[in-house]
């Protein structure tokens, strides 16, 4: 019969002490003007789309600002990082997503109406355009541009928290 063997004797030192941690990498810091530009790309495409929205409903909807709104903060704020300046910079951007879709959307909408190429309405009737959202225009469409323009703010800061 085998005798059991005796346990190993510890190595010199404490085995019970912690190994020092890596030093994790410091945060990068976001590249401000990659985050406009990443702002500015999404603020054109989530116009297109609020645009193609107002177009199939005949209806300004909130949710679709806030959405564009957010959408343009969070792109900033993600790919920008903790810049003071995009928060400032995503709402004025979706300010201008907004108005554009609300533009644009009228355009397609008298593109149809009338037979004509959207291109021209936009071109050479673009004053007709900021008529007719002049006249359409009433407490709720200044009420969606601001929560578009708030939206992107509040989003630019939650894309970095």
């Amino acid at each position: 019969m085998t005798q059991p063997t005796p346990p190993q004797q510890p190595a010199p030192g404490n085995p019970f002490a912690q190994q020092p941690a890596p030093v994790p990498p410091a945060p990068a810091q976001g590249n401000v003007a990659l985050g406009v530009v990443a702002a500015v790309v999404v603020a054109l495409v989530t116009a297109f789309i609020y645009a193609a929205i107002l177009k199939s409903t005949d209806y300004e909807i909130g949710y679709v600002a806030v959405g564009v709104g957010f959408a343009v903060g969070y792109a900033a704020g993600k790919i920008g990082g903790a810049n003071p300046a995009l928060p400032i910079v995503s709402a004025v951007l979706a300010l201008g997503a907004v108005y554009a879709g609300q533009i644009l959307g009228i355009a397609m909408i008298g593109a149809d109406e009338s037979g004509m190429n959207i291109g021209t309405i936009l071109t050479d009737h673009f004053s007709l355009l900021t008529d007719a959202w002049s006249e359409e225009a009433d407490v709720l469409t200044f009420a969606f541009l601001g929560i578009g323009a708030f939206a992107a703010f509040s989003g630019a800061k939650k894309a970095v928290a």
